[in-house]
């Protein structure tokens, strides 16, 4: 059990090394064609996924400053890709949506992940790519679950 689990990490310190480089989300941006700050789309897509977020919800999401996300949001606002509202549960907090050019925008850069991935998984069988997605999604269910049991324990 050692052997593998220390396997996994090492695999998951790969994968989150290849996406933390900023060489492919440069390569994203240029297959779809979007003209975007790479440190914006992050943010941008998961509003998109996730919204609405406030700040530091979305800070947390992204593992960055809320400050530093602040401004990110307000740039990403300016160029009218994210609408700011007050929040439904908590009017003091304005929560970020995409607007209409934003979810063309997402759309476009998941499209050119979709062209992205079919390339990288070519070789994998349509049973390999669903195990993929749902040993994923499982690792990141019972991880979330792990975090959450971790920090109402500290409480």
């Amino acid at each position: 059990m050692q052997n593998t689990t220390g396997e996994l990490h090492r695999a998951l310190m790969d994968l989150v090394g290849i996406i933390n480089r900023p060489k492919p989300d440069e390569i994203l941006l240029q297959k779809a064609g979007v003209s975007l700050d790479r440190a914006l789309f992050p943010l941008l897509v998961r509003v998109d996924l996730y919204g609405p977020l406030g700040v530091v919800e979305l800070a947390d999401l992204v593992g960055r400053d809320h400050s530093t996300v602040s401004r990110q949001i307000a740039r990403l606002e300016e160029l009218d890709l994210i609408a700011r509202r007050p929040g439904r549960a908590d009017k003091r907090v304005r929560e970020a949506v995409t607007t209409k050019a934003g979810r063309e925008m997402v759309e476009t850069i998941g499209a050119a992940r979709n062209r992205l991935f079919n390339e990288v998984l070519a070789e994998w069988s349509m049973t390999e790519r669903r195990d993929l997605t749902r040993l994923l999604r499982k690792l990141v269910d019972s991880a979330n679950q792990a975090l959450l049991a971790a920090e109402d324990e500290s409480k």
